[in-house]
């Protein structure tokens, strides 16, 4: 196999290993003396829904809401599109729907909770002291300021009537059951979609350190409402959570060492960094250059040779280009290893969608700098203006894959070879 077969096939491997159809199917719950009424939100939402409505024996019914261009037909589910990772006006009416059938759900019923990343901006439901414009610009803020899921998703829960647990409290006494396909560090239930159905130990104080930490300054409606003790999230040992469960059904962890399986059966050295790297995508890439040339000038390590890594990376935007983060990563760790011989590297998130960009990411090459100047791109002043989605668009090495309808963060491969 060429190496760009290689890498391709190495991220082909971590999605179908978190794909719905395979890790939902041995998960599902039995069913209820009552009725079920599954709920969820995320990028692998329908694909779920979907894979339950195939699975289900007996009345079902329900609603999920997905991004834009990840629907599906699910049968009995109803599924929905609103906006990501900026959330809208079909978001919040989605939220809104799937609140009142959680309501509705009497003590011999099961609610079956269909999560992965995403969720956050599609269960958009402001208290009625926040106008959707106020939320956006908080999110859209938080997300130009290079800050970690965990801390943009413990604002979220504190601006919002349905996540932070809430889902869970408004279907109680029902039996609630949550399927989760894991985006987070950790795969924390409480950050996943921002944990609807999970106690959320952060606090509303929490949430304002955040916003001042990161220098988002919020509207006047943010302010006052995170300053009222009533927009405090339901906390551990809430008695509706008793008859809750939680369950993760895929991991990046265990996604990654899917390709990692895949790669050393192709004859490769396989060196993991971990699953769950996070930081700045170009502090990451330089790091990571560096213990590639360590280990080239010394002839340390085995060829050929592949270093993994997943995580979620960040950007602090400071210019108008177009990102993402993978692409910010790749053309960070290009620079560094300066065509370094026989050095190919792919980044790419597991969803199809690298930030807001329509790719999922790129791929470098040994000569990706040369062949940028011969187009006239100055790869530093790309990189110092967010844009390396257009650099990678004008060398035609994006990868452009569509949603995948699954999520558990990004795959990063170092392909060093003979």
């Amino acid at each position: 196999m060429s190496p760009e077969e290689i890498l391709k096939g190495l991220f082909r491997t971590m999605v179908a290993a978190a794909g719905a159809e395979v890790c939902t199917p041995p998960n599902l719950p039995p069913s209820p003396f009552g009725r079920t009424i599954a709920l969820g939100a995320g990028k692998a939402a329908a694909a779920m829904a979907r894979v339950v409505d195939d699975r289900w024996e007996g009345p079902l019914e329900g609603l999920v809401v997905t991004p834009y261009g990840h629907g599906l037909a699910a049968g009995r589910i109803a599924v929905a599109e609103a906006g990501h990772p900026q959330p809208d006006a079909a978001g919040r009416e989605a939220a809104e729907r799937i609140l009142a059938l959680a309501q509705a759900a009497g003590p011999e019923d099961l609610v079956l909770v269909l999560l992965s990343g995403g969720g956050s901006s599609l269960l958009t439901l402001p208290p009625p002291a926040v106008p959707l414009s106020d939320k956006q610009a908080v999110n859209r803020d938080l997300l130009r300021s290079g800050a970690p899921i965990a801390e943009i998703n413990c604002v979220r829960k504190h601006l919002s009537a349905i996540k932070g647990g809430r889902l869970a409290l408004a279907a109680a006494p029902a039996r609630v059951v949550s399927l989760i396909i894991s985006d987070a560090p950790g795969d924390d239930p409480s950050v996943i979609a921002s944990g609807p159905t999970a106690p959320d130990p952060t606090t509303r104080q929490q949430a304002l350190a955040v916003l001042e930490a990161r220098g988002v300054e919020p509207p006047p409606s943010v302010a006052a409402w995170l300053a009222d003790p009533a927009c405090e999230t339901p906390k551990p040992g809430e008695p509706a959570f008793a008859r809750v469960r939680n369950r993760i059904i895929a991991t990046p962890r265990e996604a990654l060492s899917a390709a990692q399986r895949w790669a050393e059966d192709q004859g490769l050295n396989v060196i993991n960094l971990g699953h769950d790297l996070e930081g700045e995508s170009r502090d990451l890439a330089a790091r990571q250059a560096e213990t590639v040339a360590t280990l080239l000038k010394r002839g340390a390590v085995r060829r050929p040779a592949l270093f993994l890594s997943g995580g979620e990376t960040t950007v602090t935007v400071r210019s108008g280009g177009k990102g993402g983060r993978n692409t910010e990563f790749l053309l960070a760790l290009a620079i560094a290893l300066d065509g370094a011989d026989g050095v190919y590297a792919l980044a790419a998130d597991t969803d199809g969608i690298d930030g807001a960009a329509e790719a999922a990411g790129a791929m470098i090459r040994p000569d990706t700098l040369e062949r940028g100047r011969a187009k006239a791109l100055d790869a530093a002043q790309v990189l110092e203006n967010n844009d390396s989605h257009a650099y990678f668009a004008a060398l035609g090495d994006l990868l452009v894959t569509g949603p995948t309808r699954t999520n558990v963060n990004d795959l990063r491969a170092i392909l060093m070879l003979a």
